[in-house]
């Protein structure tokens, strides 16, 4: 195991900091005149700053090019997560975000899985069994939930929402304008999710075979099923067995693309490709953009639906 800070320590050293940062600023947290606050992973920032506008200055504790879910703070990000107003993250994702929302977030913290029920996780068909130590135990702590709800933009509509509310909360002057944002996001949430619907209404394939089980939400929204290589968290390793079972499976469904993603490694989707004969194609969880990347929420959701189309035989 690696050595790191115990959560206390880093505590005591983002007291510190801010305790050194806290004269420059004003009582809306951030030293502009803004309401500062703090986002988890990018779906949560994209959210932040759609519904906040220029009103916020939006903190994402997760960089750009790294896989979020095993994030890892440091001192300096915790002080963030003490000094904001706002802090928007998902129960269960993180474990130390949560760990650092339980000790400092107090009422500041905003859990988006409260706006929206999560799904289950169960239902690939996905064991343990063969898998590195942890595996079970990693989506023991979302209470066998499935976090990515962001990849059904009517559910993320909704989540812009509740965050309207609660920096509204924060900062009563412009909650007229957090309100008015959110419904604009959800227009534009609603316009995607039309273009989804009639994208993938008539495809001679409805499986997808993931590199992780990441789009469950997807799969649910469209009427897709999805057949997850390993189970919510990237880096866990298939067993042989699990292995055998997706290329069965493939095979069953005369898949013709095995999809992964633009945050981990492609091995595992071409070890079943080049079993089954298929092809590979990068299908985005949106967990986190590359560095400097143009893309947002919206361009990468829509090359998704590029890429899925033709790999299921969809025709409008």
């Amino acid at each position: 195991m690696r050595n790191r800070p115990t959560p206390r320590a880093l505590l005591a050293a983002a007291i510190l900091i801010g305790s050194l940062t806290a004269c420059g600023d004003d009582a809306s947290g951030a030293g502009d005149g803004k309401l500062s606050v703090v986002a988890a992973f990018y779906p949560l920032q994209f959210v932040a700053e759609k519904v906040g506008g220029d009103a916020v200055s939006v903190t994402n504790l997760a960089k750009p090019g790294a896989e979020p879910h095993d994030l890892e703070l440091n001192a300096d990000q915790v002080a963030q997560i003490v000094d904001a107003k706002v802090v928007v993250y998902l129960k269960g994702f993180q474990p130390a975000v949560d760990e650092a929302v339980e000790q400092q977030g107090g009422d500041r913290a905003f859990d988006v899985s409260t706006a929206v029920p999560l799904l289950n996780a169960a239902g690939d068909g996905h064991s343990h069994e063969g898998e590195e130590p942890g595996a079970e135990e990693r989506e023991e702590a979302t209470g066998h939930k499935d976090p990515h709800v962001w990849l059904d933009p009517t559910r993320l509509a909704t989540i812009g929402e509740s965050v309207a509310q609660r920096l509204g909360q924060a900062d009563p002057d412009h909650a007229a304008d957090y309100s008015a944002r959110a419904a604009t996001l959800r227009a534009d949430l609603d316009t995607l999710d039309k273009e989804y619907a009639a994208g993938l209404k008539t495809c001679q394939r409805r499986e997808i075979v993931t590199s992780h089980s990441a789009f469950g939400y997807l799969a649910d929204r469209y009427d897709l099923e999805q057949i997850g290589i390993t189970g919510l968290t990237p880096e866990d390793e298939p067993s042989p067995k699990r292995l055998a079972e997706v290329a069965a499976e493939a095979r069953e469904h005369k898949a013709t693309t095995i999809f992964f993603e633009t945050l981990v490694s492609p091995k595992v989707a071409d070890t079943i490709a080049s079993e089954v004969g298929a092809k590979t194609a990068v299908l985005d969880p949106i967990e986190g953009l590359q560095p400097d990347s143009s893309d947002d929420y919206f361009s990468v959701m829509r090359k998704n639906l590029a890429t899925l189309e033709p790999a299921l035989g969809c025709t409008r």
